[in-house]
């Protein structure tokens, strides 16, 4: 009978063990907290991003726009001496007159580059191809296919090129002169179409006459 004793013992405090973990549970008593690893500790916080400095607008450097050669005249002769170049220019833009005096002549129109090269063309075929610079022009006038290539030298008034273009007794008068620097003249005188050696003009006024009746030659400008 002395082996019962512990038996009893150990149920007994088995029973009183359960009784207490019963009453924890009617009571509502909460367990102990634990640490919840879970949750992260708050972030720190950060600076925004310094933005890159703004850099001043630089504007761009244009170079400025070549100028074609300032507006002048020039007068001169052709290598072998036998006719006439004048040629003036405004604005860019070159006119000139090749006149040998006698029956052959044109009339030259077109544009003069920045860099003073110009290739003038005539209603008739005739070109002239020429480069201005501080002291002249030098080039070569083609007419009916043959090239003549002469210098001409800048001018002042009254030397240049002139022009009349008017009626005269019926018939059709178109006349064209070069009066050089040292004032000699060449021209020719168009009566319906047929060329002639043309009467020298006043300079300084324009006057000519023509066949017996006094008209005005005035300079010719592009």
């Amino acid at each position: 009978m002395k082996r019962a004793g512990p038996l009893i013992t150990l149920f007994a405090g088995l029973l009183l063990g359960l009784f207490m973990l019963s009453l924890n549970a009617t009571t509502g008593e909460p367990a102990p907290p634990s640490l919840d690893r879970s949750t992260a500790s708050p972030a720190s916080p950060t600076s925004p991003a310094a933005s890159p400095p703004v850099q001043p607008r630089v504007p761009a450097v244009r170079s400025p726009s070549p100028t074609p050669p300032p507006d002048a005249k020039y007068a001169g002769r052709t290598q072998d001496d036998r006719a006439s170049v004048a040629i003036t220019l405004r604005k860019g833009k070159a006119v000139a007159y090749y006149c040998d005096g006698r029956s052959q002549e044109a009339w030259l129109r077109g544009d003069v580059a920045a860099d003073g090269s110009m290739r003038l063309r005539s209603r008739t075929g005739a070109t002239l191809d020429g480069t201005v610079d501080e002291d002249g022009v030098d080039g070569t006038v083609t007419v009916q296919n043959a090239g003549h290539p002469f210098t001409a030298a800048r001018a002042a008034k009254p030397a240049g090129v002139y022009r009349a273009t008017t009626e005269v007794r019926g018939t059709k008068v178109d006349g064209g002169w070069i009066v050089l620097q040292n004032g000699r003249q060449v021209g020719i005188v168009n009566r319906d179409g047929e060329p002639a050696a043309a009467p020298p003009i006043d300079p300084g006024t324009g006057a000519v006459t023509i066949d017996g009746e006094q008209v005005t030659a005035r300079p010719v400008t592009p």
